[in-house]
């Protein structure tokens, strides 16, 4: 007899050999009930209502499992479940890694492959959006504080951002693994799982859209089979207010039409004296499944943002006898704007994607995105005339950005002989359009110790009456990419495979059009090819592998030599070795890796300062280290270290040798520790607390004239009681309160606090 509190399933997970699966995702669609099977394959559903429900069982490398159950009440209903090996993609697992609750590292949008990660040669970090609920993370940016390497966001003045990533500022233009090119700020509640991709992947991405250090992937929720409602409302600290929903529903009974939407209002002020940002974003999906061998995914991302633009701060390179931020004595807490210089952007995100099986092995992926983002509004800067003046500088922007992106792949998976290969063929087209009409204004210097009335000129009828005597400026672009490329994956044994991949781009640059003198300047074409190898023997099959990589990048350089002749796209070649270690059914994971990524083709000025030259070079080096723990049931731990080493040589005589300011601090640290309670009266009862470490690093270092930002270590907290329908939770950040700058040398958050409360029905 099932106990008072309803019905009871009992069940086992075994695979087809009969051995206990552990960590294994059991379900029941349709309702939030759900739990991960035991050390010995066992699993419990207790408190169930009789009648009919489907579970399901997913868990890595095996097919999913669906099994319709009659539930009595006063029962104990026992199932025995085998599962049977998957080769198919891997993105479809919802769940990989049970009881590890922040692993998720089993994806295809890597290799494009279904290639797991102990076999992948790549180096990346996969960030869920379990671990975004537990942090009760309401903005895109603050997830990157989990990722190794990523450093303090740098905000720009349109809501856009970049992290680094092996010592290279690297933008957010990657979504669903193509084009999300947005000059715009990016809302985080339609966000599955973010992943940073390591190293120059120019091989099977975008060149012009990601950097040298790699990139980071977006990927957006899609809809799923069940009904499912999510209604969640955070407050806090600087009149924070953010509601986000998400609600998935079944158009059809057979379940062929899928639609999801996810949905943001989020307002706050800044915690400096003036600024704020207002943000609304809808995500709506569908998914057509034609039949068993053909399914229609459409998936739009639409926002609108209103904001003040953050701090963006250049000192005097001549006139600054004070070299750090903190001894410049700027009031952290004063903006120097006024809330009449906003901007409004616009933002819409359409993604579409066919796959057709064309057989157990073989499938065709068509992959089409078009992008539209546009600011109008004021975007302000500050500018550094000494120890205790600066100027403030305003831009009256018009600049609407449109992009296309059609993708066409073949992915295959074969066996010639006794060796697998595993191989996806791709053609790529992108182009993209830009217009702008800017008039830039620059008030006269104050004393930013001592502002007095004159504080509140930066507003925008000043800005405005200045402007209307300024020429602005006002120019388009015009740039379009050809890609094909290659990439394959052999397994020389089941513990050997090596990968091979090539691509081949064309750019062609229409340059920069003067709308006001119809003509074009720097407009070019160039070609370049991109190799890729990755070896990887597996020391300890499925456990403990040992990989290599050569990987290569490029970006494109406008202009000629003195001779005339064009020059020749730079190009980064990066070497690295590691281990990978996936132990104790999924409870430990790790990648440690040692990396060297050279730069060449980097453009200086040729003594005398008239023409550039093409001899320049930046070395990367550098070590790397994350590990995601579940040692025991209910606690979660992830951890990152990466020591960056970067240099210029045969550089402009100024920088010779040095460090680039743009490659952050040299030492950078992270890590998050939660425990929930899982099970008894207070199950879902839990705790988290992490941290990060940033080293001093440069915003200008030169042979002449260096400007520090000083190293940082910032703690946040969270409790929370995560119910089956509901989840209460409390965030505290920046627990020290800490006072630290980004590279644009915006002071960052101080201690918040904020309340969650999540709904689910």
């Amino acid at each position: 007899m099932a106990d008072d509190g309803g019905g009871i399933i009992k069940g086992k997970i075994v695979d087809a050999d009969q051995n206990p699966v552990r960590g294994a995702s059991i379900g029941l669609l349709e309702t939030p009930y759900a739990t991960y099977s035991d050390a010995g394959g066992n699993f419990e559903i207790k408190g169930l209502a009789t009648g009919k429900y489907v579970i399901r069982v997913t868990f890595v490398g095996f097919k999913p499992y669906d099994e319709a159950l009659q539930v009595n009440s006063e029962k104990v209903t026992f199932v025995k479940i085998s599962l049977q090996k998957e080769a198919e993609s891997l993105s479809e697992v919802t769940v990989v890694s049970g009881i590890n609750r922040f692993n998720k590292k089993e994806t295809d949008n890597v290799a494009r492959l279904p290639l797991r990660n102990i076999e992948n040669p790549q180096v990346y970090s996969v960030i869920p959006k379990e671990i975004i609920a537990e942090q009760v993370l309401v903005d895109y940016n603050s997830i990157f504080k989990n990722i190794p390497g990523a450093a303090v966001p740098v905000v720009y003045n349109q809501g856009r951002s970049a992290m680094l990533s092996r010592g290279f500022t690297t933008a957010n233009f990657i979504r669903n693994s193509i084009s999300g090119f947005v000059y715009t700020n990016i809302d985080p509640a339609n966000l599955e799982v973010l992943q940073a991709i390591k190293g120059p992947s120019g091989t099977l991405f975008n060149s012009g859209q990601i950097s040298f250090g790699g990139l980071f992937n977006r990927v957006t929720k899609k809809p799923l089979e069940n009904n499912k409602t999510e209604i969640a409302f955070t407050g806090g600290s600087y009149n924070l207010n953010r509601l986000t929903f998400d609600v998935n529903r079944p158009l059809t009974n057979d379940k062929q039409v899928l639609f999801r939407i996810n949905g943001a209002v989020h307002t706050e002020k800044s915690f400096q004296d003036q600024g704020f940002s207002r943000n609304i974003m809808l995500a709506p999906s569908f998914i057509y499944k034609l039949n068993d061998r053909l399914d229609f995914l459409l998936d739009i991302e639409a926002s609108m943002y209103n904001a003040t633009s953050p701090i963006r701060f250049a000192p005097s390179v001549t006139a600054t006898s004070v070299k750090n931020i903190r001894d410049l004595g700027m009031d952290y807490k004063r903006s120097f704007l006024t809330n009449s210089l906003d901007y409004n952007t616009q933002q819409v995100n359409f993604f579409g994607q066919i796959n057709y099986a064309l057989s157990g092995n073989w499938k065709l992926q068509t992959n089409i995105t078009r992008t539209f983002s546009t600011t109008k509004g004021y975007v302000t800067q500050l500018i550094g005339v000494n120890d205790s003046m600066l100027r403030q500088r305003a831009q009256k922007e018009n600049f609407p950005y449109n992009g296309v992106e059609l993708q066409q792949n073949l992915i295959g998976d074969f066996e010639i002989g006794t060796l697998r290969n595993r191989i996806v063929v791709g053609i790529d087209y992108y182009n993209q359009r830009s217009d702008r009409n800017t008039p830039t204004v620059t008030l006269p210097a104050i004393n930013f110790k001592k502002p007095g009335t004159a504080y509140a000129n930066f507003n925008a009828d000043k800005v405005d009456s200045a402007a209307a005597r300024v020429v602005p400026e006002t120019y388009a672009t015009n740039v379009s990419n050809y890609s094909a490329y290659v990439s394959n994956v052999l397994n020389i044994t089941s513990r050997f495979n090596v990968m091979l991949s090539l691509r081949l781009d064309h750019v062609d640059n229409k340059g920069r059009y003067d709308v006001a003198t119809a003509v074009s300047t720097d407009a070019f074409n160039q070609a370049a090819l991109s190799p890729k190898l990755g070896i990887v023997y597996e020391m300890i099959k499925d456990k403990l592998s040992l990989f290599g990589n050569y990987m290569n990048g490029f970006d494109y350089n406008a202009g000629s030599d003195s001779a005339g002749n064009p020059f020749k796209p730079q190009q980064a070649n990066q070497w690295e070795i590691g281990f990978k270690t996936d132990l104790f059914h999924h409870r430990l994971t790790g990648t440690i890796s040692y990396y060297d990524i050279a730069v060449k083709n980097i453009l200086r000025l040729a003594p005398g300062g008239v023409f550039n030259i093409q001899d320049g070079m930046q070395i990367s080096r550098g070590f790397e280290a994350e590990i995601i723990a579940n040692p025991v049931d209910g606690l979660n731990l992830i951890t990152g270290y990466t020591y960056n080493d970067s240099k210029l040589t045969n550089a402009a005589a100024h920088v010779d040798g040095l460090r680039p300011a743009a490659s952050g601090p040299m030492h950078l640290a992270n890590f998050w520790i939660s425990y929930r309670i899982v099970s008894g009266k207070a199950k879902g009862l839990g705790a988290g607390l992490g941290g990060n470490y940033g080293s001093a690093s440069y915003q200008t270092n030169t042979h002449k004239f260096k400007f520090e930002i000083p190293a940082y270590t910032v703690f946040d907290a969270t409790a929370f009681y995560d119910f089956v329908k509901c989840r209460v939770g409390l965030k505290l950040d920046n627990l020290t309160n800490e006072q630290y700058w980004s590279f644009r040398l915006a002071p960052q958050m101080p201690r918040r606090l904020s309340a969650n409360l999540v709904f689910r029905f």
